[in-house]
């Protein structure tokens, strides 16, 4: 196995066995459900806005180990940064997940987060990866209704 398949792998586990963040948040001033209908994977995202910066972010779920190990990297990926921040983020990691395994993808400052790009090396489960950040960006966005991914 290669380096970043190890990589890959170590910190999959590692978020699925200690989830960061992984809590009902009471005072959020935001939330979304999210639901993988392929999967099962079933997930709440909070979010405690401050003006226009994320002061807080938590999640529950029930889940395969990379809907919930995704889940906790976007929480310490997004806590302290704008929604605008955070929509940048969310843009570059779908097109990270999205991106045709035999083309290069932009790494560059995206931190632990870059591992999420092994996800790639298995097309069906590019939605369990990307359901906490659709969740996510509803949550911002306000919209009431659950999000799914199909």
């Amino acid at each position: 196995m290669s380096e970043l398949t190890d990589l890959y792998q170590e910190v999959i586990l590692d978020h699925n066995k200690k989830p960061r963040n992984y809590r009902v948040m009471e005072d959020a001033t935001r939330s979304s459900e999210g639901l993988n209908p392929l999967c099962g994977d079933q997930m709440t995202v909070y979010v405690k806005l401050n003006g226009d910066r994320i002061d807080d972010v938590a999640f529950q779920a029930r889940g395969c180990a990379i809907s919930k190990a995704s889940a906790s990297l976007m929480t310490e990926g997004i806590k302290g940064k704008t929604v605008g921040e955070a929509e940048e983020l969310f843009q570059r990691v779908h097109s990270m997940l999205t991106t045709p395994r035999d083309q290069e993808i932009e790494e560059d400052g995206l931190g632990k987060l870059a591992v999420l790009g092994g996800v790639r090396e298995f097309p069906s489960r590019v939605k369990c990866a990307s359901l906490s950040w659709h969740a996510l960006r509803a949550a911002l966005k306000d919209e009431q209704k659950p999000v799914s991914t199909e």
